[in-house]
């Protein structure tokens, strides 16, 4: 709680108290009990003197504070302590006035109130009342015994009917028929609530028994009126119901007649009854009368001029309040609070003034969250923007206006296969391997912003192929071979510049697959056709020359046909070659354990295992997986042929094949995979580009279509295929290691459902090498 509320609640509780003890003392005056209020004059006047104390103090203390506040300058002080003054004036002035006048007509008027003629016009209103009254009661009983005189002739069963007549005649609120005890016989009453009539007093019944007749006049004594006032007054009669039968025994019956006094009547006789009976009371104490008027307007006098001055600083404090909500406002805001501020609940300039600022804020405080908003916004875009870069498989690099690294994707990295991240804030060809590639890329930039050409007004297209830098460029044990990238850079606002590109190395392969199958195609369509005939024209020469040349021209000729029959039968295997690698059927996938190929595949190099440089290394339990056998036998005879013939002048040749399972940090199951190891020469330069394009190979004789046939196949079946050299060509190494050589590595992705039943092996025939290392 504040000081300021602390001061509200104590200024409060005092002017309710002094309040309340001037309330209960007007009470005490109003209710017409001047004894109870002399009984406790005293500890009300000395109560009332400690309110007034208490008042002088918190008004005392209100002054301090006003004049402190003025003292130390503070904004809205001197106006609340002008506005303080002006109201205590109006307040102070005016009350003393009304109190002189008061006092003075206090004075001289209670004495006037006792006067003789006051007094005797009293005594005649409550003698003529008083007659009123009795001439009511006799009129009643005198219509209650004629006509229980009459109700004695009326027969039993008639009664009830004969009593609601004459309740109707009589214009009475009840009648009742009674017995000799008072207990109700029959009975009839004008409300509906009221079913039972009062039971008379046995005296009555007495009396009405000796006398024929009794009246009595109810609810106009003190009690009865204070309980039901002028609507409890009523005039009842009890008539003896006399009876024609001389039967012994036979009891008596009353008729019992109430009749309600008429309202106004009843009123004013309890109005005179009372104003007789206060003004002998108030005529006995006429001087403790007067001493209590003149000690109420005296104490209605103290509380009301200290009730005044407060509410004058209370005035001129709620006055003040809206200029000092104002001040503080502006403090809050110059400090950069924007929170609601206050408003004086007032329909005047002020208030108005104070919802002003408060819409102001308000609008200020909706600007700065619309700003702050927009920059949530902002920041979520970026973040979707980020999120979206993050899942491209397109590499994007965005530099800023000075030409540094600015945002990298993942992307950017997987395909440079190099930590671009770690660049941020450097030039592009601050990364080591691509200054080549980042100064070409700054050439095509600057070329686009000077000469642009036709339809690169947003942007520009172009391929790049990355070279593997000299050192080898290892990654995980692979060399990293060049890669061709297909680059789109465009350029963004504040001199920024984007760069999108993607790795198109495998569909630039594939490509140039697709262009030696058609050439395949074309030579085995062009070049095998001509075949036939010149074979057969050579060796038809040889028929018809041969007996008729002797010695060395006879010898000449059959070796000239044997050149040619051999070419031709060179030229055929070439095409044939060619054929069958651009009319690759189509893979007919069903489940394959791959040790069990791989077994059988190696069971036809019998004589190489047995001398030592052919093993296998199967992994056990491996999955099963998706495949067409046929075309896998012949991947896998491929690759080991290669492999053999790469080791096949070394002493210390091995060759290894290998299966394994890769598995994910958490278990899952990645790839099944079969690797072909030796420690030959290793792949040359020339291989490592293309290798998997058709003619290309390191042995002297033999297409190049071996791994292009495995490319090929590989495709056909989800795979992926990878070669590496494990060391620098030539360098060597201790009897039976594999530190150098090359490895070939194929990985299947397909796995077939668990449970799924296996093919029997099929024949062990020995799949057509296609091609060599």
């Amino acid at each position: 709680m504040t000081k300021a509320s602390r001061w509200a609640w104590i200024v409060s509780t005092v002017a309710a108290t002094g309040t309340g003890l001037v309330l209960a003392f007007l009470l005490s005056v109003a209710t017409n009990n001047p004894a109870l209020y002399e009984h406790y004059y005293v500890w009300l006047f000395w109560v009332n003197l400690t309110v007034a104390t208490l008042l002088v103090l918190v008004i005392g203390i209100a002054g301090v504070r006003l004049l402190l506040r003025v003292r130390r300058g503070k904004f809205g002080s001197r106006l609340l302590l002008k506005l303080a003054a002006i109201f205590a004036l109006v307040g102070v002035v005016p009350g003393v006035l009304i109190y002189t006048v008061s006092y003075q007509f206090v004075s001289r008027s209670i004495e006037s109130w006792f006067d003789v003629k006051v007094e005797a016009a009293l005594d005649a209103g409550l003698k003529l009342g008083k007659g009123t009254l009795d001439s009511i009661v006799t009129d009643v009983a005198n219509k209650t015994r004629l006509a229980a005189e009459r109700l004695g002739d009326t027969p039993g069963s008639a009664q009830p009917l004969a009593l609601e007549r004459l309740r109707e005649q009589l214009s009475a609120q009840d009648i009742a028929i009674v017995g000799p005890s008072g207990q109700t016989v029959l009975s009839t009453s004008s409300s509906a609530s009221r079913l039972m009539p009062d039971r008379p007093a046995l005296s009555l019944l007495r009396q009405a028994r000796n006398q024929r007749v009794v009246s009595e006049l109810v609810g106009l004594d003190e009690d009865a009126s204070a309980a039901g006032g002028a609507n409890a007054a009523r005039v009842r009669a009890i008539a003896l119901i006399p009876t024609a039968s001389f039967a012994l025994g036979e009891e008596d019956r009353f008729l019992v007649v109430t009749q309600a006094l008429p309202r106004a009547l009843a009123a004013n006789a309890l109005s005179v009854q009372a104003a007789y009976r206060e003004y002998q009371q108030r005529a006995l104490a006429r001087g403790g009368l007067r001493k209590m008027y003149i000690g109420t307007l005296t104490l209605a006098l103290v509380l009301a001029v200290f009730g005044a001055l407060l509410l004058a600083v209370a005035l001129s404090n709620q006055l003040a309040r809206p200029l000092l909500l104002l001040a503080e406002g502006m403090r809050q805001v110059a400090g950069g609070d924007l929170t609601a501020k206050p408003v004086f609940a007032s329909r005047d300039e002020l208030g108005g003034l104070t919802r002003s600022f408060a819409d102001m804020t308000t609008q200020l405080a909706e600007a700065r969250e619309l700003v702050q908003r927009s920059v949530v916004q902002v920041e979520g875009a970026r973040a979707n923007l980020q999120t979206i870069l993050d899942n491209l498989t397109a590499g994007v690099i965005v530099f800023d206006r000075h030409g540094n690294i600015d945002t990298v994707n993942p992307g950017a990295t997987r395909i440079m296969r190099l930590p671009l991240s770690a660049y941020r804030g450097q030039r592009l060809a601050d990364v080591p391997e691509l200054q080549e590639f980042a100064q070409a890329v700054a050439q095509r930039f600057e070329l686009h912003r000077t000469s642009p050409e036709a339809g690169e007004r947003d942007h520009w297209q172009d391929s790049f192929e990355l070279q593997p830098p000299a050192s080898g460029g290892r990654e995980r044990g692979f060399e990293r071979a060049s890669i061709t990238l297909l680059v789109r850079g465009a350029l963004m606002p504040q001199g920024a510049t984007l760069m999108v590109f993607d790795d198109i190395t495998e569909l630039v392969s594939a490509q140039r697959s697709e262009a030696w199958s058609e050439v395949a195609r074309r030579l085995a369509h062009e070049i095998k056709n001509p075949l036939t005939p010149i074979q057969l024209s050579a060796e038809r020469l040889q028929h018809k020359l041969g007996h008729k040349l002797e010695g060395a021209d006879q010898a000449m000729l059959a070796r000239s046909v044997d050149t040619i029959v051999n070419q031709v039968q060179a030229m055929k295997t070439l095409v044939n070659e060619f054929r069958d690698y651009a009319r690759l059927p189509a893979a007919h996938l069903m489940p394959i354990d791959l040790n069990a190929l791989v077994t059988e595949v190696l069971a036809l190099y019998g004589s190489a295992q047995e001398a030592g440089q052919l093993h296998a290394e199967l992994a056990p339990a491996l999955p099963a997986i998706v495949g067409d056998s046929t075309q896998l036998r012949q991947v896998i005879h491929n690759l080991v042929q290669n492999a053999l013939d790469a080791v096949a002048e070394q002493p210390d040749g091995r060759v290894r094949v290998c299966t394994e399972v890769a598995r994910s940090e958490h278990g899952e199951l990645r790839a099944v995979r079969l690797q072909v190891i030796d420690n030959g020469p290793g792949f040359s330069d020339k291989v490592l580009k293309r290798a998997f394009e058709p003619y290309v190979t390191t042995k002297s004789k033999g297409t190049g279509l071996g791994l292009a046939v495995v490319k090929k196949i590989a495709d056909e079946h989800g795979a992926r295929v990878r070669i590496a050299n494990l060391g620098a060509p030539g360098a060597g190494s201790a009897a039976g290691s594999v530190s150098r050589g090359a490895q070939v590595s194929l990985s299947f992705a397909k796995f077939a459902p668990v449970g799924s039943t296996l093919p029997p092996p099929g024949p062990r025939g020995t799949p057509a090498a296609t091609g060599a290392h």
